[in-house]
């Protein structure tokens, strides 16, 4: 969905309240989020008791030992906002749209929003949303590498030490998955593996790395194992080759360098769920229906807990 279309429908914040409801509750059952309760009322609020941020009604539990206040948007990534609805909505299509991308900065501009905080803010629920949780290994044919982010630095010795690994695995045809990881040994591919290949993969494509070879040869997978030697300047050699997932590095540093410049890397995973989300889904007509269905399930993300260091 582009910003055309969704100016056109939802031209007011009380559609966009309206089709996050539809979204929370598609049963059409409205839910007290606290006790669970379908006893609720809704409650119109006098313009005289509004405030400039205050929703123009409410539903009230109907439980006794609860009475809880609650709209569509509490409870959610959208909780406590003071943004108007359809802000959020141009955002989330903007962020799907880049294909490399989107700075706060950028969105502060593009969306007219008052303070560049706001504008992370905003950007990073959007991220929080972009979050897989539990989804099927990758089977078939995967091609698996790693790539190293982090500043330039002159000479060759430790070249590698300030350098954050990503750990990229693209099955073909089907999903991709980026994965922040201490390290590429032997050890990490192994357990990264386990974690996201599928027993009955196909075939396994990796470049020369040795701690890949290990990794796959203690998972008993070495006869469905490829190797592509680009030190030999090979690099397809019939169905061989790992140019997919090296497309798909290409594509997250240009996005890096192009809209953020700078990461932090505490908020690299976020970034890396990002890229990978808006990959997966760039063919999807339901991809902005799907993240803003996300966007009303998932918990809020306070600002204080995203800019500690447990964030």
């Amino acid at each position: 969905m582009d910003i055309r279309e969704i100016s056109e429908k939802f031209a007011t914040d009380e559609q966009c309240l309206a089709y996050l409801q539809q979204m929370r509750w598609p049963d059409g059952v409205i839910r007290c989020p606290e006790c669970g309760c379908k006893e609720v009322k809704r409650v119109d609020r006098s313009p005289e008791k509004r405030g400039r941020n205050t929703r123009k009604w409410f539903y009230l539990c109907g439980e006794k030992t609860c009475r809880n206040q609650f709209t569509p948007t509490s409870g959610t990534l959208f909780h406590d906002t003071h943004l108007p609805l359809i802000v959020w909505f141009h955002a989330i299509a903007l962020v799907l749209n880049a294909k490399k991308g989107i700075s706060a900065k950028q969105l502060q501009r593009d969306l007219k929003i008052g303070g560049y905080k706001t504008a992370w803010y905003l950007n990073h629920r959007i991220r929080e949303a972009m979050r897989e949780g539990a989804i099927p290994p990758l089977g078939g044919i995967v091609e698996i590498d790693e790539t190293y982010l982090g500043a330039r630095q002159k000479g060759h010795e430790g070249k590698l030490k300030n350098k954050e690994v990503v750990l990229g695995m693209r099955e073909r045809g089907g999903p991709l998955r980026f994965i922040h990881t201490k390290d590429a040994t032997a050890y990490t591919w192994k357990q990264i593996i386990e974690s996201h290949l599928h027993e009955g993969v196909e075939l396994v494509m990796t470049d020369e790395s040795t701690a890949a070879r290990i990794a796959l040869k203690t998972k008993g997978m070495e006869d469905r194992h490829r190797m592509v030697k680009h030190s030999a300047k090979q690099y397809v050699e019939g169905i061989n080759y790992t140019n997919s997932i090296e497309s798909a590095f290409s594509l997250l540093k240009r996005g890096i360098i192009g809209s953020f410049h700078r990461i932090s890397i505490k908020h690299l995973q976020r970034y890396l769920n990002e890229f990978g989300y808006r990959f997966n889904r760039r063919n999807d007509p339901n991809a902005f229906i799907e993240t803003v269905r996300r966007l009303a399930q998932f918990p809020p993300l306070r600002f204080d807990v995203l800019t500690s260091g447990k964030a």
